[in-house]
């Protein structure tokens, strides 16, 4: 599934570390990932997209830290609950101790 927010941020992070494209593609090469200039400009430009382990390694070039966020991922949206489980949600809340049979009728396993 293509991300249309990655090719914005990559060329956002490129120059929020004052890097040149070439710059990125030599860093690249150090790690064993040789792509032409072009490349780079085509990821930014979202002509292309690079493969994950590429954009891991661009994202440790670039200092992210948080992957999802930084690309839109995570959303800070709250989730819309109906009513019932919003009541669901606070009695369970309110009686911690029935976890466990929850957690056996969701077949959700804890450590």
């Amino acid at each position: 599934m293509k991300n249309e927010m990655i090719a914005k941020v990559l060329k956002e992070l490129r120059k929020k570390n004052d890097l040149t494209v070439h710059d990125v593609v030599i860093k690249l090469s150090d790690k064993s990932i040789n792509i032409a200039d072009k490349t780079l400009y085509g990821w930014e430009s979202g002509q292309a997209q690079p493969d994950a382990d590429t954009l891991l390694i661009l994202c440790e070039i670039y200092q992210v830290d948080d992957i999802l966020s930084t690309f839109g991922y995570k959303e800070n949206t709250p989730i819309n609950a109906t009513e019932y489980e919003k009541k669901v949600i606070f009695a369970l809340r309110e009686h911690p101790e029935m976890a466990p049979a929850v957690n056996k009728l969701l077949d959700i396993e804890t450590k």
